[in-house]
């Protein structure tokens, strides 16, 4: 069941997110200022569900604080995560540009806040502003490259360089003040990784002991990039 949603629509609260967000930031005043009186501003909680898989997708989404996991479940109950969204990205573009349904679930797994955009609002805005729609088009490439690696990794990686590869990944997407503090748990590194959680836990205690990594709750802290860094570079060659 989802869960209930602050809104705030403080439009000068508003343009400041605009302005500081990574993907709006870069676009022409112009934009911006048609953008602004149709977004709304949500503060979310921890484990809301934002939308389901097959689900009718007509808003867009942008991280402001917090971090959001999209996945799709299985009837077995698994789940295979596609992504993390941290602050500064987007998500939700397929459905909200195709006008299909939803490909994925959407949860928080961070407290946070989002800007959300109505599909009838942002469509005029591609006709008039170009612009925009090569903006969008970067994302969805970034995220086609991003499924297409995972691919690759999983048929030609083991284990050990998956995982690495995927720590790193982490690290260079934290929303976290510290890089190096990645909010993510086992589970979802492991799902990140295609194993099970139990292999994954099996290889971070190795790490662990070899102090690669320190496990703590909710979440693990890089202590050595260099030695993960040295291990998919090895594995690459």
């Amino acid at each position: 069941m989802r869960a209930n949603i602050q809104i705030k629509q403080n439009p000068l609260d508003k343009g400041g997110l605009f302005r500081s967000h990574p993907f709006f930031r870069k676009l022409d005043d112009r934009i911006v200022e048609r953008l602004i009186p149709h977004a709304l501003t949500r503060k979310v909680k921890k484990g809301t569900l934002l939308f389901r898989k097959g689900d009718v997708g007509t808003n867009l989404y942008a991280v402001c604080a917090g971090a959001v996991r999209v996945s799709a479940p299985s009837d077995q109950g698994k789940d295979a995560i596609f992504n993390l969204i941290v602050p500064g990205e987007i998500f939700g573009e397929i459905a909200f540009l195709d006008g299909g349904p939803r490909t994925a679930d959407a949860v928080m797994i961070e407290p946070g806040e989002l800007m959300v955009i109505e599909r009838r609002d942002f469509l005029p805005l591609l006709h008039d502003y170009p612009e925009l729609a090569l903006r969008l088009l970067e994302i969805l490439c970034g995220r086609l490259r991003r499924t297409s690696e995972q691919v690759e990794d999983i048929v030609f990686l083991g284990l050990k360089a998956r995982l690495a590869k995927t720590l790193l990944y982490l690290h260079g997407h934290s929303a976290s003040k510290q890089p190096q503090d990645l909010k993510v748990t086992q589970r979802e590194i492991s799902q990140l990784v295609g194993v099970s959680r139990e292999s994954a836990n099996k290889q971070l205690r190795r790490w662990q002991r070899q102090k690669w990594v320190r496990l703590e709750r909710g979440g693990l802290r890089i202590l050595s990039l260099d030695a993960l860094k040295r291990l998919v570079s090895e594995n690459a060659e």
